[in-house]
């Protein structure tokens, strides 16, 4: 159901590639809602990817960028402001890579090329991003930037290696950045922490299945869906949330507030070879 939250309003999306992608499903959901945007992604990206299917889908324009590149960047605003007649409301920033995790390098012997590389993809870009647009004046007052994080950033999983690191960075800059543009713009940033989701990106994280069933038997809601991470993407683009900025809001069915749920223990107890360790009641 839309409610034309998004009416009138024009954005940016950068990281759709294919139906699995939250930012996808975020380009779905903001069309429905009434707005008009365009989308990027690198051109490597997109050979593998079905951006040109959405683009269609949603009447949007796609402009390659390297979110990575200032060049990229300041062509991609410059190009976005002609095409949308004027200034941005609002902008995702869904992008995340680690050769480390590609290549099964674990954190105790990582490549630090590799290392940078993560760095620079996942979490510089979002300052290279927000520099430009700040610099080009690109973004309407009281507009809405939002970037996708992850529970790593603050605890360790096993698996996410340097990208919890990269997302920790990502977090720091949205807080960061947040003062800077709420002062100066009346310009809200911040970044959603998400449950662990089936995405092609997703999927290459070690041990993945496994963690969703954890997260998902520990989460009194469940986790977190694609779609419902672009219904609350939606929600902080809208004006509903004009005075939130500067937040790393948990979107997890409640997993970053457990210790141990009834499900997991469960779980866990039937694992054990152990007469003192009954089923819990």
């Amino acid at each position: 159901m839309a409610y034309n939250l998004l009416k009138g309003k024009k954005g940016i999306i950068f990281g759709a590639l294919d139906e699995k992608s939250i930012a996808w499903k975020v380009a779905e959901r903001a069309h429905e809602e009434g707005a008009v945007f365009t989308l990027t992604n690198t051109p490597t990206a997109m050979r593998f990817g079905e951006i040109n299917e959405l683009a269609e889908k949603c009447n949007a324009v796609v402009i390659p960028a390297d979110a990575t590149n200032i060049d990229d960047l300041e062509n991609l605003i410059k190009k976005s402001m002609e095409i949308l007649g004027g200034k941005v409301d609002f902008i995702l920033h869904s992008i995340g890579m680690s050769m480390n995790v590609r290549k099964k390098r674990v954190y105790n012997d990582v490549k630090y090329d590799y290392f940078i590389k993560t760095l620079d993809i996942s979490s510089l870009s979002f300052h290279k991003l927000l520099q430009t647009c700040f610099k080009f004046d690109a973004i309407n007052e009281w507009g809405s930037v939002v970037a996708l994080s992850y529970i790593a950033a603050q605890r360790v999983l096993y698996g996410y290696n340097d990208m919890a690191d990269a997302k920790a960075l990502l977090e720091s800059i949205a807080r960061s950045f947040g003062y800077i543009y709420g002062r100066e713009k009346k310009i809200r940033i911040n970044t959603i922490s998400q449950s662990p989701t089936l995405t092609t990106a997703g999927g290459g994280v070690k041990g993945i299945s496994g963690l969703m069933d954890f997260t998902e038997r520990m989460s009194p809601l469940g986790n977190a869906s694609a779609e419902e991470c672009a219904n609350f993407t939606i929600v902080l683009f809208s004006d509903l949330s004009k005075k939130v900025t500067m937040q790393n809001i948990f979107h997890d069915g409640g997993f970053s507030s457990m210790g141990m749920s009834l499900r997991a223990m469960r779980m866990y107890n039937r694992s054990l070879d152990c007469e003192d360790c009954p089923d819990v009641e």
